[in-house]
């Protein structure tokens, strides 16, 4: 595999099918679907292909594949994958066509001209755009495709939903807003590195943006970097990720794009697009700028530990179903957060994992709501009840969907969960004691939520359109029961290929600061 340029049309080849779909005619929209649903099966292919052949005692990225570019701006297209970047290339290859297929009726031939094709080459392009973000060793090359992408997600949100009107529009707007100012300043901070990279005392002959060399470099203590400096552009890469992750208190966005989206939309931007900003804090913040992640880690940790509590707290007093799942994503962020900047090697392994565990459990339980909502027609909690009468399978699988999210050990977060409170408790025991808190949180309001929907008598009309899951929903929701039943049981062999990269990244802290393995 290693010649040919695989990585290349893992993301490549998604943006292409996309541009088939849409010269597809205009009242072909099944064939739409069809096309973009063989296209992701295709990246899932070379996905899997990619992580059979992927070593995990071997180089730290592998499959590199680098290219001129830009040499006036000392850029260069290069990719790399690495254990962390192979396990959420994986997680998006595998959720890219659980959610066409979840989506197949989102959008109705009659709403638009190509208005199927316009939806279905849209996620396409999201994913082509996140599977490069993942695999971009040039950070310059890794900005473009983190700011590009939040084009069609935009208009994912805005254009496609439940729902029409301001409120729509709106939510869509915030988001772009929102993300839009974090890659501005993120844009500062890039220009600074490169004046960094370029300086008198920079052991480059000139400016770089190769992640690798200048990771290296200041590991190796060849390029220092005055700690003002380090610190500004610390905090301008920070602030850019923190938005995307989201991380409390810039999460405001969150709760009501992830509400007026279709489910799929959702999903795709919970748990794929937002992993984007917690997987660059692992890969550019703390190797980048290793002192200045460490001068910053109580500062983030607080941040994290906020966000778990006020995410949990805030999902108990919900009456929107979807409002209440968004919620408990923003804990979930907090406690990858948390982990990643523990500095530890159990706590970063801990949200590596938490990023592919967060965004199976989310996908499983957004999405088997949505298929209740669009039975019913109403998010209202209060509108729901007796469903595990009407429809057991639908039921039993938001039981299962609930109880990942939650952590119940036999399922896939809780590995996780455990790995970052465990991780945590040895530097930081105030802040691991206060997240553990969490832990009763979300079994209130994932047990009572259940209770409200699933138990009691039947709710009058809206009762009466509840069926249970057709086969199409069930092929959707199997995978993915499936995948945190094993990952909850047998997470060995994802640990192997993630914990190689964390240590990587926990080496370059010690380097620094001068101490053992044992210390962390």
């Amino acid at each position: 595999m290693s010649t040919f340029p695989w990585l290349t049309a893992l993301w490549l080849l998604p943006l292409i099918g996309a541009l088939v779909v849409m010269l597809l005619p205009a009242r072909s929209g099944t064939a739409a679907k069809g096309a973009a649903l063989v296209v992701s099966v295709l990246v899932l292919v070379i996905g899997v292909g990619l992580a059979a052949g992927f070593e995990a005692g071997g180089e730290q990225y592998q499959f590199v594949e680098s290219h001129a570019w830009i040499p006036a701006f000392g850029t260069r297209y290069i990719l790399g994958l690495d254990g962390i970047a192979l396990s959420l290339v994986l997680l998006t290859a595998v959720l890219a066509p659980l959610l066409l297929a979840a989506g197949w009726n989102d959008v109705r031939v009659d709403d638009r001209p190509k208005g199927i094709h316009t939806y279905v080459s849209l996620i396409l392009v999201v994913e082509s755009m996140v599977l490069i973000s993942f695999l971009a060793l040039d950070v310059f090359l890794f900005y473009i495709f983190f700011e590009a992408m939040l084009i069609p997600m935009y208009f994912l949100i805005g254009g496609f939903g439940h729902t029409k009107g301001p409120k729509r529009s709106a939510a869509a707007l915030k988001f772009l807003l929102y993300n839009l100012f974090g890659g501005l300043v993120m844009l500062v901070a890039v220009i600074g590195l490169y004046v960094v990279t370029a300086g008198a005392d920079s052991p480059f002959e000139s400016g770089t943006f190769d992640v690798r060399e200048i990771a290296s470099a200041v590991a190796s203590g060849s390029l220092v970097i005055d700690a003002p400096i380090a610190n500004a552009l610390f905090l301008g890469f920070m602030f850019a990720f923190a938005v995307k992750a989201p991380l409390w208190p810039f999460h405001t966005w969150l709760p009501g794009a992830a509400v007026e989206a279709t489910p799929a939309s959702a999903v795709l931007m919970m748990a794929v697009v937002d992993k984007v900003g917690t997987f660059a804090m692992l890969r550019y913040c703390l190797q980048l700028f290793p002192d200045a992640s460490t001068y910053f880690a109580p500062l983030v940790i607080t941040l994290a530990v906020i966000a778990i509590v006020y995410g949990a707290l805030c999902a108990i007093g919900q009456i929107d179903m979807m409002r209440l799942i968004a919620y408990t994503s923003i804990s979930h962020f907090g406690f990858i957060i948390l982990g990643i900047f523990v500095m530890t090697t159990q706590g970063q392994a801990g949200s590596a994992l938490y990023m592919v565990n967060h965004g199976l459990s989310t996908a499983a339980l957004f999405l088997v709501a949505g298929f209740l909502v669009s039975r019913t027609g109403s998010r209202l909690i209060a509108d729901h009840g007796g469903v595990q009468k009407l429809a057991p399978v639908l039921a039993g699988t938001f039981l299962v969907a609930g109880l990942a999210t939650l952590s119940l050990p036999g399922l896939a977060p809780f590995i996780s969960e455990f790995l970052v409170l465990i991780g945590t408790f040895g530097q930081y025991p105030v802040a691991a004691v206060v997240a553990t808190s969490a832990l009763v949180l979300s079994a209130i309001y994932i047990l009572w939520l259940y209770q409200r929907v699933m138990g009691g008598p039947e709710k009058g009309e809206h009762g009466k359109k509840v069926h249970d899951l057709v086969p199409r929903e069930v092929a959707v929701m199997a995978p993915l029961i499936v995948l945190l039943i094993v990952l909850g049981l047998y997470p060995k062999p994802a640990l192997d290929v993630i914990t190689p990269a964390v240590s990587a990244t926990v080496s370059v802290e010690q380097e620094m600061h001068g101490e053992t393995g044992a210390q962390r």
